[in-house]
């Protein structure tokens, strides 16, 4: 909010990996914010790192909850949005006026997470607050699931798609466990995961090393763990 001395609580953010002077975030306040990273300028009373606002939109009717730049057309200008009006949104830094919605939640429930395929841009994942399913979409079919991943026993909350593979893709949640899955058979159903672990507590996030992809990270009560693939 320009017309305020305060920031609302953000949510999440996400660093443009071809720009790294651009990163983005999302706040209650229904907006993306993005921002370009620079030195020397303060821009707030307590910011230690400088920057200003590239630009500030109004991304959702309700709270965004997540927001992730895609790796498609060039890897810099696309991102998207979810948050507790139920949406995808995506979004072009060169065509802000308008966003495309890939997908609405059928009961409109909040989705919590989103995740872009690191290998094929088209696809992304995401999920609802406290469901035990996971959403695959293609964003050349805006609206309509091409997979549902439904092993999880409880609340999902955690995706973390494979660095070296356009097929793979990790889950995490409240059951106390981390699925690996292999989408390559889609559009046809994905019955199960092609791996499984099981944490001693609910998981509450998932990391899947991009330097070292024989490796994942999760995380549960106060423990970090390092899993080997």
């Amino acid at each position: 909010n320009k017309n305020s001395d305060f920031c609302a609580p953000l949510t999440s953010f996400d660093w443009n990996e071809v720009d790294p002077n651009l990163i983005g975030t999302s706040s209650i306040d229904t907006t993306c914010t993005i921002w370009g990273l620079e030195t020397g300028q303060a821009i707030g009373r307590t910011n230690p790192v400088s920057g200003h606002v590239r630009t500030q939109l109004i991304a959702h009717d309700k709270e965004v909850y997540d927001i992730a730049f895609s790796r498609g057309g060039g890897g810099r200008d696309m991102f998207a949005s979810v948050g507790a009006d139920g949406s995808v949104r995506m979004f072009d830094l060169r065509h802000l006026e308008h966003s495309t919605i890939i997908y609405e939640d059928p009961q409109h429930h909040s989705l919590l997470r989103l995740a872009w395929n690191k290998q094929d841009p088209n696809y992304l994942a995401t999920f609802a607050i406290d469901s035990m399913e996971i959403i695959i979409l293609d964003v050349r079919i805006p609206c309509t699931p091409v997979a549902r991943l439904n092993n999880h026993r409880s609340g999902v909350n955690g995706i973390a798609w494979a660095p070296h593979s356009a097929c793979h893709i990790c889950t995490a949640g409240d059951d106390r466990q981390a699925l690996i899955w292999d989408i390559q058979q889609m559009p046809r159903a994905i019955e199960d995961p092609i791996l499984a672990y099981t944490a001693e507590g609910e998981i509450n996030q998932v990391q899947w090393s991009t330097t070292q992809p024989d490796w994942i990270a999760i995380c549960f009560n106060n423990f970090l763990e390092i899993l080997r693939v």
